[in-house]
């Protein structure tokens, strides 16, 4: 099986070894690149072509939230996976928004960074646990346990929310479920609408809170 090819993003040299080190213990995965900022990440990112990017938020030149939005734009096929010490929700927030497939504090052990790594690679999203308690700290969510927020969506809408979820697009979601695009986003509207949400990136953090993916 072929490697997880993953390049490495942090202005902070020695943390950067550090992380790089504990990866090149995994036998499925290979640092085959590192960069300081983001501007050199997308420089980086055209020479080696990795699978997955592991990148800090706050770094000279072109921070993280930044280079997250143009490797959307520039590679949507590589995956970039947030590894940061800041758990502001605002962040996590922009970031996902941005377009990031995961969120993860650099304080996790190497076998959650590993998981992160294989369920972003896998077209997945992944959100460390204090991360997702992070986007619930504050009232966005209706006082009603989450059984009952959950139970308020059909069935339909549970699945559009689990698509959602897992990084699909409307029209995606539309073709695999044999209705419109219209209809999708009908149930996006209604999805945000019950559970007091205004983002993907809330939506998202929910699911995975959930274990609906």
């Amino acid at each position: 099986m072929a490697k997880i090819q993953v390049l490495l993003v942090d202005d902070h040299q020695v943390v950067m070894e550090g992380f790089k080190a504990r990866l090149d213990n995994e036998a499925n995965i290979e640092v085959i690149a590192t960069a300081n900022n983001g501007d050199e990440a997308l420089k980086k990112a055209e020479q080696c072509q990795p699978d997955v990017v592991l990148m800090d938020i706050s770094m000279p030149e072109m921070n993280g939230i930044e280079a997250t939005r143009h490797f959307r734009h520039r590679f949507p096929e590589i995956k970039v996976l947030i590894l940061t010490m800041h758990d502001n929700r605002e962040y996590i927030l922009q970031v996902m928004q941005a377009g990031a497939s995961g969120y993860i504090l650099k304080e996790v052990s190497a076998q959650e960074m590993v998981q992160a790594i294989e369920a972003v690679h896998q077209g997945g999203r992944y959100f460390c646990r204090l991360v997702a308690d992070t986007l619930f700290a504050t009232p966005i969510v209706q006082a009603e346990p989450a059984e009952m927020v959950l139970a308020a969506l059909s069935r339909r809408e549970e699945t559009v929310l689990r698509q959602v979820a897992l990084g699909k697009s409307s029209k995606k979601i539309a073709m695999e479920l044999g209705i419109s695009t219209r209809t999708v986003e009908t149930h996006r509207q209604n999805i945000k609408h019950k559970l007091n949400m205004h983002s993907t990136a809330e939506l998202t953090a929910y699911a995975v809170k959930e274990n609906l993916i």
